[in-house]
């Protein structure tokens, strides 16, 4: 594991991980289509069940509707069968919003439809532009600091990009290098932060200086899975099957939200992936 630091991170110790409660009021989601299982994978699970999906996606969308998230359900796209994972085509914060340059090339296309409704929300996007690269499943908001992962999908140049990007509106930011990271293809795969310096954390990860300021949350090992979770107006969303992780949240004093979550993970994705929260 490699730490990256460049020029431009502003690592700023007194400002990170205020205890802020950044409340959303709003997520755009897509249900998978027809053509899902056609979709980009390195899972070795099999091939979902698009009625399955279909009944999970609603149960998502439903819990977020719980967590007080008005829904701007986009239709499925049947021209882009990993479009459902929608997260991966755009960074949002509360003083900006940034739409990605994907790593995979196959889901570059689903970029313009996101940035069209968007611009109805924010009064302008910033793009990332070749040849950077980057996926949204990448990046980590803790508050006014942001967690940048270099993976397969993001490239250095594309996290040079956002990092610019976030300066300019007053966040700090530092790069972390998941390229030799196992069993995870983007940094939120590993992590989730929970708000109050609070960070869900995959054991390959724990023991990265960037993380010393945070209180860690360890998932249980072999349930690396369930460490993308989300958190919604104080209650986290998490995956299904993981009752050592909702444990320790809920003794925590979190309310949790399980959600079936079984068809996209043969699909690599999470939680995380299916909604854009603002």
């Amino acid at each position: 594991m490699k730490y990256l630091k460049g020029r431009i991170h502003s690592f700023i110790p007194n400002a990170l991980f205020r205890n802020v409660k950044n409340l959303f009021t709003r997520a755009i989601v897509r249900p998978p289509g027809q053509n899902f299982s056609n979709g980009l994978t390195t899972a070795s699970l099999g091939a979902p069940a698009l009625s399955v999906a279909l009944r999970q996606h609603e149960a998502y969308c439903e819990a977020l509707q719980s967590c007080g998230l008005l829904l701007t359900r986009l239709p499925p796209d049947e021209q882009h069968p990993d479009s459902t994972f929608v997260e991966d085509t755009a960074v949002l914060t509360a003083r900006c919003a940034i739409v990605t340059r994907p790593g995979a090339e196959s889901r570059r296309d689903e970029v313009p439809a996101i940035e069209e409704e968007l611009l109805k929300s924010f009064g302008g996007v910033a793009k990332i532009e070749t040849p950077g690269t980057l996926d949204g499943g990448d990046i980590c908001e803790a508050g006014n600091h942001f967690f940048i992962g270099i993976s397969e999908r993001t490239n250095d140049e594309g996290a040079r990009q956002l990092a610019e990007i976030l300066r300019t509106h007053g966040y700090s930011s530092e790069f972390i290098d998941i390229r030799n990271v196992k069993g995870i293809l983007h940094l939120k795969s590993g992590i989730a932060y929970l708000g109050s310096n609070q960070l869900v954390v995959i054991d390959e990860l724990a023991e990265l200086d960037a993380f010393r300021k945070c209180e860690l949350i360890r998932v249980k090992p072999g349930e690396d899975y369930s460490a993308n979770c989300i958190e919604v107006n104080g209650s986290v969303l998490l995956a299904q099957g993981y009752p050592p992780l909702r444990e320790q949240l809920e003794r925590k004093g979190f309310s949790t939200v399980s959600v079936e979550m079984s068809e996209f993970q043969k699909m690599d994705g999470g939680l995380s992936c299916l909604s854009l929260r603002y």
